[in-house]
């Protein structure tokens, strides 16, 4: 086999193989729902219950990089805490080595009539949810028909003698093939191809289980790159996570290197006894690790939360998503009280609102991305609250109220809505300016000046009809009419005076579709604000 055909095998075997890994990821991902999320959100209590979360949602996307990342990604919204990201963080770890025992049980042979199957699932019937069990059926079988590519790429290397060297100086080393292991797992963004490799290279006898593994050890340390990556930019608390990912995975190297001949003798022991095959082997070592792992550190995960607040200095600034004061228990015994309760949340989503506009009105003036991601954290929040807020008045509508609480079941739900939709425009804005941004779209200084005067004229309404709101006062609500006839006239003048500046050359037509379209999300919020003034008028009375 010449060397053309020997890379041409390995690359199209480790593509094949890790397009199999993402597709069938997908695949169950689509089969199993959006919950994903909600099942890190929900069962996430304590880190016990977050390192169960943390392999169920790593056995089904097939990747303990995707369940890190999408932990980050809830740590940074403000979902979850640092302690419950660490628990579902370890169990990633664990549930990221079923691949490794998928590719343990020896089936290549039947990879292509599992494509075949796949593939008359996805296209010759038209129901979705079977379409998704294709999809699966399809990345399994082109998972191992990749590992099978890359094997057969991979039998020539037994007789290269410089990788015969380096295999030695591996077992003599164990720190090289720590270093090896890491390097290979950066570079292809993924631990199961990596240990899928070695699992191969174990198998073809290019390498001894002694040289082994260390590699996976180093494979391990290799796959918390990308949640360092997903970390760039994210809160303080998302960046405490994603170290948290890298300290798990050193201290776990680190311990298994001090007693590695132990180690070593008892994987050898085991694949002995129950009569493992080589890939088998490294499955089991993989698991043994990552659960031994979890099981010795778990117990300390209060202690590893201090250390990466330690290394990692900075105010943790997160909103709390969760409805803090529907209490399901008033819905029955006092409607009345409930009403007040989601009066007490409807304020709270309120509050979000002004804070997320005053945040996208500083990303429109100064450009920087945490004004962005505060204010879709914030819009984000909103959202949440919504749907907490709605189901929370629809159960309370179904109880005997009076007139006056009829009234202000009512004006809660309206304004629910309208604090809903200034949460869209102002995601629309943040749109807008990343546009304008990443297209390096320029407004003049004039044009910026005007927004910066409009913002602050609807940041100052909004606030005012929250204000109305909670102390369900007439005058500061009439006073939010008064404002937003203001940012009407604003918004007609700002147009006519953008469209001159485009005529006169000073801004391009690009720069003049954003400039109008920002102003309009803001008068659009001004509108939601003078409805939210009007129910209070009309409550008032």
């Amino acid at each position: 086999m010449d060397l053309q055909t020997i890379l041409f095998m390995f690359f199209g075997g480790l593509g094949i193989f890790l397009f199999g890994i993402k597709y069938m990821g997908d695949g169950l991902q689509k089969v199993a729902g959006e919950g994903l999320r909600d099942v890190l959100d929900k069962f996430t209590t304590n880190p016990v219950m977050g390192v169960f979360a943390g392999l169920f949602v790593t056995v089904l996307l097939q990747t303990s990089t995707g369940t890190t990342v999408l932990t980050i990604g809830l740590v940074n919204a403000g979902f979850m805490t640092l302690k419950q990201a660490i628990g579902v963080i370890m169990g990633a770890n664990i549930g990221t080595t079923v691949t490794a025992f998928i590719i343990g049980i020896k089936i290549s042979a039947y990879a292509l009539p599992i494509i075949a199957v796949g593939a008359a699932l996805i296209f010759f019937i038209k129901a979705k949810k079977v379409n998704n069990y294709g999809q699966v059926v399809f990345g399994f079988g082109a998972l191992f028909y990749g590992l099978e590519l890359m094997g057969n790429g991979l039998k020539p290397l037994r007789e290269l003698e410089a990788f015969a060297e380096l295999t030695v100086s591996m077992s003599e080393n164990p720190l090289l093939g720590v270093l090896i292991g890491t390097i290979f797992t950066v570079a292809v963004q993924s631990s199961s191809a990596s240990i899928g490799l070695l699992q191969q290279l174990y198998e073809q006898g290019a390498m001894g289980l002694d040289a082994a593994l260390p590699v996976l050890f180093g494979d391990n340390i290799g796959t918390t790159i990308t949640a360092i990556l997903a970390a760039i930019g994210a809160s303080v608390a998302a960046k405490r996570a994603a170290l948290t990912h890298v300290i798990f995975n050193l201290i776990g190297t680190i311990i298994v290197l001090i007693i590695y001949p132990f180690f070593f003798q008892f994987i050898s022991f085991l694949a002995v006894e129950l009569g493992l095959n080589r890939p088998m082997t490294i499955a089991f070592a993989h698991g043994i690790f990552n659960v031994s792992n979890t099981m010795i550190q778990l117990p300390f995960v209060a202690i590893l939360a201090i250390i990466v607040t330690k290394l990692v200095p900075g105010e943790e600034y997160s909103i709390e998503y969760k409805a803090k004061h529907l209490d399901p228990r008033f819905i029955g015994s006092s409607p009345a009280i409930a009403l007040g309760q989601a009066k007490q949340e409807v304020l709270r989503m309120a509050e979000f609102s002004e804070r997320g506009l005053y945040e996208v009105s500083q990303y429109l003036e100064n450009g920087q991305k945490r004004h962005a991601e505060m204010s879709i954290q914030f819009e984000e929040a909103i959202n949440n609250l919504d749907r907490k807020i709605t189901d929370y008045l629809i159960q309370i509508s179904s109880r005997s109220l009076s007139a006056h609480d009829s009234k202000l079941h009512s004006m809660l739900m309206d304004t629910v809505r309208d604090i809903e939709r200034i949460g869209d425009h102002i995601e629309n804005i943040v749109e807008l300016k990343d546009y304008q941004k990443v297209n390096k779209v320029h407004i003049s200084d004039k044009a910026l000046e005007d927004l910066r005067e409009m913002s602050e004229l609807t940041l100052e309404t909004l606030r005012e009809a929250i204000q109305s709101l909670e102390l369900i006062d007439g005058d500061l609500a009439r006073s939010v009419l008064e404002k937003e006839e203001k940012i009407d006239k604003m918004e007609r003048k700002l147009r006519k005076q953008h469209i001159q500046r485009v005529n006169d050359g000073k801004c391009s037509g690009a720069a003049g579709i954003v400039f109008v379209d920002i102003v309009s999300n803001l008068e659009r919020i001004g509108d939601h604000s003078v409805n939210i003034a009007e129910a209070v008028i009309g409550e008032e009375h």
